[in-house]
């Protein structure tokens, strides 16, 4: 490599290295940095084609062996970044790389937030580390005024511009955009910005500058429906909402609402529909109103959602997925025209669903799996979503299999006599001490303990109302603990307490009462929550099986109630199999967070799309070793399962003989 001296007085090319990238690019003396990059593909951010607008393609001066890190390797400061004022703040130290000049051999950093292809790191865990690739992209143009003499189309004069500065040819324009394109260029003075879609489509056009566009990830869920506002070329996460989705009124679980639809064949379908499709026009009205942002800049939509949910939010007959085999109209990805499903969005907007995996295993599990990533992993992992049925994952980067096990409602608060959703007055944390069976317990939206001086002052403003899905399962691991309930399930008066009622034929255990609640566990509460548990163990050992392991190094839980349970207490039940409860944690909304990413990035998109061809799916209801895990794991928490890590945080009680010799006296028998 020649120094400057060697080069001195007739100096024709110099050499720009690029970091973090390492490639290099030999260029003339004087040559627009911005250029050198464009000429040998590094990863460079710009909307404004150079001029000095944007901001977005901020560098700094590096060093390497060789090449040291002087100012004076790059042109003087120019007026056009002294003058600079755009929405991206210079900062010190950077230079513009549209106004910087390389004037000797020189090492150019890119910092992260001037890459295109970068990771935008957030405080919030469920939305950590988002990709951005995007599928839509921001290009500023400016376009020759008509004349008389010149050529006579507005279209063939931009795309004579895009051709001549950002050398874009053969770029499709949407009818909307034709129509949208005249009144832009005339209220601009010919300058316009393109939101141009896969680098072939012309989506949507506004007049002059502008470095935003808004993208919308749904997780269209059974009970709720939520939705993400996202600025497309930041990633950033303007808002989120959600809603109850109102197909509860035709039936609280999926296989009631596609029994709603077989008993009205003529509109029942229709009638789903347009109660989901309401739901999500009504949060992208919310989303907007709240980040002050017209909806109509909202030009790409991504949803997931269960098989059922995504059927019905596409307009599809659900029907199939009620009965065997569980055929799904697709399994592949969609892309459809948003306005096609009723989205008040910009009219060129573009709706994009994930890839399905099986008739019971949907887009919203494999945006868990994008969202988690078990197929970049060493270690075998488990990814559970659990909900009136639990979506299981297991695998790493050689394999992944998946299945979907029944579970019914009782995780989540029904079928349980003093149930209820997890909102303000649930019981949701539950200890009782296994001497004298204390009990002490805490309450959503009151932050002490019912033990802690506070709670009478501060309950009073929320009461007690119910329990939920993670204090149930907290209430019945405890009372396993503290030897109330065998491990066969079954409530023992022991006479160590008056918590212990008798009720009917069995007993109850009172967890709080006063006037005007009374809060027990009752015998079918128990019984509903073993149904539950042992459904769920029964579907992951079944995978293990497939799998061809014993155990799972780490295991994930998604979606609310994943948030909510405690690890220790899910293997103290027999929920999931024993792990290092250190290596068991909850991934968030992991159906949301992959769906934000399939919005935010195109190679993420192509990615779980070829991941989710090569998953392997394991049908619970045809195989039969599935009944024979789902008998051994009613016991609590197993009838013959070991669990070395969870006895290093809790003691847990002999098993009972019946639960111990069940299987021995049936043979018998």
């Amino acid at each position: 490599m020649k120094t400057a001296a060697e080069r001195a007085g007739d100096v024709t090319d110099v050499e720009v290295v690029f970091t973090p990238s390492g490639r290099r690019a030999t260029v003339p003396h004087g040559t627009v940095i911005l250029d050198a990059a464009r000429q040998v593909g590094v990863d460079l951010d710009s909307i404004c084609a150079g001029r000095g607008i944007c901001g977005r393609c901020q560098i700094e001066i590096g060093s390497v062996p060789g090449i040291d890190e002087r100012p004076s390797r790059l042109s003087a400061v120019a007026e056009t970044e002294t003058a600079y004022r755009g929405r991206k703040p210079l900062v010190e130290g950077r230079r513009l790389a549209c106004a910087a000049r390389a004037h000797d051999d020189v090492v150019i950093e890119i910092p992260a937030d001037s890459q295109v292809h970068r990771q935008v790191i957030r405080k919030r865990p469920e939305v950590d580390n988002l990709p951005i690739d995007p599928v839509v992209r921001l290009l500023y143009v400016e376009v020759e005024p008509a004349t008389l003499d010149g050529v006579p189309g507005d279209a063939e004069r931009l795309a004579a511009a895009l051709a001549a500065q950002w050398g874009s040819k053969d770029l499709h324009l949407a009818p909307s955009v034709l129509r949208d394109l005249q009144p832009a260029l005339r209220a601009s003075g010919h300058a316009v910005t393109l939101a141009v879609r896969d680098g072939v489509s012309i989506v949507a056009v506004w007049p002059g500058f502008r470095d935003a566009v808004y993208g919308v990830a749904f997780d269209i869920g059974s009970t709720t429906v939520a939705a993400h506002l996202c600025n497309l070329m930041t990633g950033d996460v303007l808002a989120s909402a959600g809603r109850m989705n109102p197909q509860i009124r035709f039936g609280e679980d999926l296989m009631s609402r596609v029994s709603y639809v077989m008993m009205n064949p003529e509109d029942g379908a229709a009638r789903l529909t347009d109660a989901v499709r309401s739901a999500a026009n009504e949060l992208v009205g919310v989303l907007a109103a709240e980040a002050e942002v017209d909806r109509h800049e909202i030009v790409e939509v991504v949803a997931v959602g269960n098989p059922i949910m995504h059927h019905l939010f596409l307009g599809i007959d659900p029907t199939p997925l009620g009965s065997a085999p569980f055929a799904l109209a697709t399994a592949s990805s969609i892309e459809v025209g948003a306005a096609e499903v009723g989205l008040n969005v910009h009219p060129a907007a573009r709706l994009y669903t994930l890839p399905l995996i099986a008739g019971h295993v949907g887009a919203d599990t494999t945006a868990a799996i994008l969202s988690e990533t078990p197929y970049r992993s060493e270690d075998v992992q488990l990814l559970v979503d659990v909900g009136t049925n639990a979506e299981i994952v297991l695998g790493n980067r050689k394999r992944l299999v998946a299945a979907s096990s029944p579970t019914g409602p009782a995780f989540e608060g029904a079928q349980i006599s003093a149930g209820q959703r997890a909102a303000p007055g649930a019981i949701e944390r539950v200890r009782i001490d296994p001497d004298g069976l204390d009990v002490r317990f805490s309450v959503i939206g009151c932050e002490p303990w019912s033990d802690e001086p506070e709670f009478e002052e501060r309950i009073g403003k929320v009461g007690v109302t119910g329990i939920c899905g993670s204090g149930i399962i907290e209430a019945v691991a405890q009372l396993m603990l503290a030897g109330v309930v065998s491990t066969n399930g079954v409530i023992v008066d022991s006479g160590r307490s008056d918590r212990i009622v008798a009720d009917g034929r069995t007993h109850s255990f009172i967890l709080f009462q006063d006037d005007d609640v009374d809060i027990r566990i009752t015998q079918n509460d128990v019984r509903a929550i073993q149904l539950a548990k042992a459904a769920l163990y029964a579907g992951i050992r079944l995978l293990m099986d497939h799998f061809g392991v014993d155990q799972v190094d780490q295991i994930r839980l998604a979606g609310a109630f994943g948030a909510h349970i405690d690890p220790a207490h899910a293997v103290a039940l027999g929920m999931i199999p024993d792990c290092d409860v250190d290596r068991i944690s909850a991934a968030g909304n992991a159906a949301g967070t992959g769906a934000m990413i399939a919005l935010l990035s195109s190679e993420a998109r192509r990615e779980i799309e070829e991941i989710a061809i090569g998953v392997e799916k394991i049908e619970t209801a045809t195989e039969p070793r599935f009944q024979e895990h789902f008998v051994d794991a009613m016991a609590i928490p197993h009838r013959t399962a070991e669990y070395p890590h969870l006895t290093k945080v809790m003691s847990l009680p002999p098993r009972t003989a019946a639960a111990s010799g069940q299987r021995r006296r049936r043979a018998a028998t």
